[in-house]
Formats: structure tokens, sequence, C-alpha cells
């Protein structure tokens, strides 16, 4: 699915000491699968996130996605291919704070109708939220049904990537465990790219990359 040449992130560009986020290196990552990118902050997993997902263009190198190249596209072309393929679950859920738990979720729908509706009640029930949380505004959900918010808003338009950046970082340990195995599920089917710097919990992963000082340390490595 994903192809990565050569790719290369540079910040302070005008400086004299430029900063190498991703310092050159090729991957490849499949079509489906939970796939995790683990390493300390500043290690570049986050940057090699946001290039992939086009939210920045790499300094150099090539990513295709599907034979697509991606820092070809368009801008109309890449909000698309965000909205209709990609979806995101970060650390913090970014729900809307006057909006209720269904809301939040339909906010990312391509299509708000019926279906939509019913498949974002479908999504939360699946994930523990019954009847009486679908109305409640995120103050008045738990931290894990709030990133279980944010997870079924990521999956509402059933997007063939997931990147989840640190998304049980501000977890307790059951609800971590919850989060993992709903993206564990997903990932059956579906490409899911879980960044961390917590390696217990990507226990059952299908393959773990290992970053540091923006290099690959390791591009299959196991627990």
């Amino acid at each position: 699915m994903f192809q990565i040449k050569n790719i290369t992130m540079i910040y302070d560009m005008e400086k004299t000491e430029k900063i190498y986020a991703l310092g050159g290196f090729d991957l490849t990552l499949p079509d489906k699968g939970l796939i995790g990118i683990i390493g300390p902050s500043g290690s570049g997993k986050s940057t090699l996130m946001y290039c992939l997902s086009t939210l920045k263009r790499p300094t150099d190198g090539e990513i295709l996605y599907n034979g697509r190249e991606l820092t070809a596209l368009k801008d109309n072309e890449r909000e698309n291919l965000r909205r209709n393929e990609f979806g995101f679950v970060f650390q913090r859920h970014f729900l809307v704070p006057y909006m209720s738990a269904v809301d939040n979720v339909l906010v990312a729908a391509a299509k708000c109708d019926a279906a939509a509706a019913g498949r974002a009640r479908e999504l939360l029930s699946s994930f523990g939220l019954g009847d009486r949380e679908f109305g409640k505004r995120p103050s008045k959900l738990s931290g894990g049904q709030r990133q279980r918010t944010a997870i079924a808003r990521a999956m509402i338009n059933t997007p063939k990537v997931l990147f989840a950046d640190e998304p049980t970082a501000a977890l307790d340990h059951e609800n971590a465990f919850t989060v993992m195995e709903i993206l564990k599920e997903y990932a059956v089917e579906n490409l899911v790219l879980v960044i961390t710097h917590d390696r217990s919990i990507l226990k059952g992963a299908d393959r773990i990359i290992e970053m540091w000082d923006g290099c690959l340390t390791a591009a299959d490595s196991r627990l």
C-alpha cells in the first residue's frame, strides 16, 4: 500500500545546522495489519505519520500510496484522500465540547444522513457506549469513553488506513487495553499505524518499526 523511497524531512532549512526529522530511508507497508512505530520523543515517528497522511510534505524522497505519488497530488486531492481513505486518532480526543457523542462522530462523516447516524451509533455501541452516552457531551464522558468516541469518529467513513498517534498515552491501563483491542480488530481488514513510545501496548502487533534520530533502527522487530 505504502512505498517510501529515500524520505527526508529537514526543519530549519535556512539555518547552518539543519534538523533532520527524517534522515532518508526506504520502507514498504502492507495494505492491512497493525503496525507499531516506536521510538523516543524526537525520533521522527510522528513526522513520518504526518508525511504518510499528507499532513506534511517531505523535503525529499517519494511516498507512493497504491501507486500514486502523494507529494504530486493537488490540495483538493489530498483533502479527498484524507476524508475518504484515511482516519486519525490522536493522544487528545479533540472532541467538540458542545456536541453529543453521536454528533462528534458524525462531524467526520462524508455524508451526514440517516445511514451515517446509524453507523455512528453502531460504532459507539460496539465500543461499549450505550444509549445513555449517545447524547452526552464530552465533559460528561469518562476519559476512556471520550477516546473511544474519537476512534468511532475516525472510523465513520471506514478508512483504509487508520493513523493513531499515541492513542493510549492519556489513558489508564484498562482503557488503553480496550482501545488497542479495538484497533487490532480493525486491523484485520485495514492498515492501522500506531505511533507510540510505549512498547507494552504493541503486544500482538503484526509488525514493529523502531526509529531513532530520524532513522530506522529496526524495520521488522517483534516483542
